[in-house]
């Protein structure tokens, strides 16, 4: 079990793994491969053959579970465990310690519940989620815990990739042993995709070298470029920045990876109206295929899957070591400063002076988000949230960042913002724009002294992407804020609205190019209607909770026809999720997924391709990965 001092001494030596480099072509652990002769005698570690593959219609219909007589013997894991040179893990939940039994310790107890959460801990656990729910909810952490500590939706082993080499012993063991495989870095997923019962987890998580080019050439980019190992969290990353004088698109939360989940999805920051989603960055791949090849996809080699990679490439057709991605001169970061007002019947502690009117509140809200667009066309973007509180109480809060912009220029674009919520009775006070120092990101202008704290939940998201039509339309605007208006009203969840547009045209080249949800290319705003998913429900009770969600998201699907969803900040039981979360390139991703991966061998909820298997479970929990993953019927 790792210790915070630990992690924190790991984290800082990971900062200084850093090379300048020319090509760029292989990280230092990517030299390390699986070869014929680490295979051996070994056939579960053999390496697949695509061209010599005519489908899985002979293979058993459910994967390989503990308990089943095709799961492996415990002398294949050891000898796995070999190949791997001692990479295997076979760890326990952390919340065991706080469990009577073989596991339970009252200190490391004590210290999940009240200080964990503080530290790095829970990024840095082999098994942790941060999202719960769909692990089961099976061994959470509590100082008088209910009921028994089981593994439930967590990975049975883990490899702790560290080379090439382990992921693709990994990915040949759980292909040629049909076990299902899942990938895990950070454990930031809000859809279920870095878990799952009875599964080998690849861990990438301390893979973090990076190396610096000055002279970089591609295609579409030649000068300065940065290859970043798939492990480098966001936090890990801006200090690099610092050190090296650059800007670079990156997750704004700061233990996001910076290369898997979220840049696989698309990945959205406070630069995406200035220079793009984290895939549009992306000049080069690496990667480890279903048959266990190590290979690259760039502009040139495997175009096919550069470009599925790209936006839609999330557990579906390999495993990303690192990616060589554009860097920019640093840029000056202006915030143009926070605001809030709330409703309420009488003065509530911590908020602001409150209005006496609901209406007066909604109408600051459409004037508050109309004006987005003026931020927007800025290359700037706007980051709120209202909150329902109870008893007709709610409360708006958000500020907005702009970068390359003086603090003079961002006043003058702000003030008729302001001017028109006192004019509607909203006696708000201007609060000052602030410039950062020259930095490299959105704040993010010094070196990081200690890894962030992280604490799990039991976060929720329904989410879509409403596209600017919806603000050049008069009656259409009214429409959906009155839509976004009863998802807080009446439905109570928390409305999260991000403005940006990563256009075309801000994307550039290979950015445009690429399988990113179309959808991005005309939003405006990323709404999301957000909730935290209560322990202990029955399926049944589930199954409302869904459908409650549907009865607020469906007016928005209809006032956003053809538009879609961020896959990682989407609703795991969203409906056509192949239009939601891949638009019309969903036919063409499918055709690559096929071609790149017949074995189905990648696997996670909502991927591509994933309407070929389920996951079983004993309750019927929807979206739950605590159980078999079983192929669906025809």
């Amino acid at each position: 079990m790792h210790s915070p001092a630990v992690s924190f001494i790991c984290a800082l030596a990971s900062l200084a793994n850093v090379v300048l480099a020319t090509n760029l072509a292989y990280l230092p652990f990517e030299k390390i491969q699986l070869t014929e002769a680490d295979v051996g005698n070994f056939t579960a570690v053999a390496f697949g053959n695509r061209k010599f593959h005519h489908g899985d219609k002979h293979r058993d219909k459910c994967r390989a579970f503990p308990g089943t007589e095709d799961w492996p013997a415990d002398s294949e894991w050891k000898q796995l465990n070999d190949t791997l040179e001692g990479a295997l893990l076979h760890p326990v939940p952390a919340a065991s310690a706080c469990y009577q039994g073989e596991y339970y310790n009252a200190t490391t107890c004590a210290f999940l519940v009240q200080r964990a959460g503080r530290t790095h801990f829970w990024v840095d656990d082999p098994l942790a989620v941060l999202t719960q729910w769909m692990q089961g909810n099976t061994c959470l952490p509590a100082a008088n815990p209910v009921g028994n500590c089981t593994r439930g939706g967590s990975p049975e082993y883990v490899v702790n990739a560290t080379t090439v080499k382990h992921i693709q012993a990994a990915v040949n063991f759980a292909r040629n042993k049909n076990i299902r495989l899942v990938v895990k870095n950070t454990g930031h997923d809000f859809g279920g995709r870095n878990t799952g019962a009875g599964s080998l987890s690849v861990w990438v998580h301390n893979l973090k070298t990076v190396e610096f080019s000055d002279d970089y050439n591609s295609t579409y980019h030649s000068g300065k470029a940065i290859r970043i190992g798939a492990g480098l969290e966001s936090w890990e990353f801006f200090s690099h920045m610092a050190r090296n004088n650059i800007t670079a698109v990156s997750p704004g939360g700061p233990t996001v990876g910076a290369v898997g989940g979220w840049m696989l999805g698309g990945g959205h920051g406070a630069l995406a109206s200035k220079r793009g989603l984290g895939s549009d960055q992306v000049l080069s791949i690496n990667l480890v295929t279903a048959d266990g090849r190590f290979l690259t996809a760039d502009s040139t080699t495997n175009t096919d899957l550069f470009w599925a990679l790209r936006g839609s490439g999330i557990s579906a057709f390999g495993i990303v070591t690192s990616v060589v991605m554009r860097v920019f001169p640093p840029l000056n970061i202006t915030n143009a400063g926070a605001i809030s007002f709330s409703v309420s019947p009488a003065p509530a502690a911590g908020l602001p002076v409150p209005l006496n009117s609901s209406e007066t509140f909604w109408n600051g809200i459409n004037i508050v988000y109309r004006f987005s667009t003026k931020v927007v066309d800025a290359g700037g973007y706007s980051y709120t949230y209202i909150y329902p509180l109870g008893n007709n109480t709610y409360l708006y809060t958000g500020y907005s960042i702009l970068p390359d912009i003086t603090v003079a220029d961002v006043s003058a674009l702000m003030q008729p913002l302001f001017d028109q919520l006192i004019a509607a009775g909203i006696n708000i006070t201007a609060p000052p724009a602030t410039a950062y120092f020259p930095g490299p990101y959105a704040g993010a202008n010094r070196l990081n002294p200690a890894p962030p704290g992280e604490q799990p939940a039991q976060t929720r998201y329904h989410s879509r992407l409403f596209p600017r039509a919806n603000w050049e339309d008069d009656d259409l605007y009214a429409e959906t804020m009155a839509a976004i208006r009863a998802g807080v009203e009446e439905g109570q969840y928390n409305f999260h609205g991000i403005a940006y547009g990563p256009t075309e045209k801000v994307a550039g080249m290979p950015g445009t190019d690429s399988a990113v949800n179309p959808a991005w290319r005309k939003a405006i705003l990323h709404s999301s209607l957000m909730e935290l998913q209560p322990v202990g429900l029955t399926a049944q009770e589930a199954d409302a909770v869904d459908a409650k969600a549907k009865k607020y998201l469906d007016p928005w699907r209809a006032l956003t026809p053809g538009a879609g969803a961020y896959i990682n900040e989407g609703d795991p039981a969203e409906p056509n999720w192949q239009q939601s979360f891949y638009g019309d390139h969903y036919p063409r991703l499918l055709r690559i997924k096929r071609e790149v991966d017949p074995y189905g061998v990648f696997w996670a909820p909502t991927t591509v391709g994933s309407e070929a298997f389920e996951v079983v479970t004993d309750d019927g929990y929807p979206s739950s990965q605590n159980g078999r993953l079983c192929r669906v019927e025809k």
